[in-house]
């Protein structure tokens, strides 16, 4: 039997135009449709996959604001049995390091995790660090970028894909924590009777008080870095036209050395 905790997070989606908040320089997620991060839709299917080939129980846990309950069923409407959403005010503009002991905390509460599994990035922050914290927090072995997953009884191995294309082979004891890469599977559509479920699926909603951490250890004012300044991007110019009479290699020659590109 394996209990799976899965971390979800709510984004903004991508074909949203998306822009950052004019009072602190966060991202402005009221202004966007929001989604669940596709990478966690991977990470939600690669759990049910390892509980359906034996048995076992799939947790998601999603920190952030109220609306995140719509990412938070659509994971239960995949097949999740239940949640865990930690939403607090004071959480606004937490870092990757606070972030991580939210989550480390809301797992502590937790009897008998022995996977974690998480995606290797979100698509909002693009940090990438929360797993390999997290793992650290709760002295769990980490497998990083995992694009196969295998679950022997209290074994796991993992194909992690390295950068330079390679593919290198981890094992390992559980409990442990996993995060996987956009390969490592294609997620499955909820069905309508999965939608229907989902609603009467248990969501348990959790402060930073309820999990023993003061406000002031999380937020924008605790974390290690801060955007100073910032401002849109620059609507596009029309570009140049190139009448060629002949001449129009030197003419492009002669307008990307003006652009200092060559």
């Amino acid at each position: 039997m394996t209990n799976i905790v899965v971390l979800v997070k709510q984004v903004p989606d991508t074909y949203s135009e998306r822009k950052l908040s004019d009072a602190d320089y966060t991202l402005d997620r009221e202004s966007a449709d929001a989604v669940l991060d596709e990478i966690n839709e991977r990470a939600v299917e690669e759990a049910l996959k390892i509980v359906e080939a034996g048995e076992g129980e799939v947790t998601v846990l999603a920190v952030g604001p109220d609306r995140a309950t719509d990412a938070i069923r659509k994971a239960l409407s995949m097949g999740a049995h239940k949640a865990i959403h930690v939403s607090d005010e004071a959480l606004h503009g937490s870092d990757v390091i606070a972030t991580a002991k939210v989550i480390a905390a809301a797992i502590g509460r937790l009897d008998g995790v022995d996977l974690i599994i998480a995606g290797n990035v979100s698509s909002d922050g693009g940090a990438g660090g929360v797993p390999a914290i997290l793992a650290e927090l709760l002295g769990l072995p980490q497998l990083t970028h995992a694009r196969a997953v295998t679950v022997e009884g209290s074994t796991i191995k993992v194909d992690r894909e390295t950068a330079d294309e390679g593919v290198t082979h981890l094992e390992a004891q559980l409990p442990a924590l996993v995060s996987v890469t956009e390969k490592i599977n294609e997620p499955r559509y909820p069905s309508f009777k999965g939608i229907m479920a989902a609603k009467k699926k248990p969501v348990e909603t959790l402060t930073v008080a309820d999990l023993g951490i003061d406000a002031s250890e999380v937020g924008l004012a605790n974390a290690w870095s801060k955007v100073l300044e910032a401002a849109p991007k620059p609507p596009r110019e029309a570009g140049q036209k190139v009448e060629d009479s002949g001449d129009g290699g030197v003419k492009i020659a002669e307008y990307l050395a003006g652009q200092k590109l060559i």
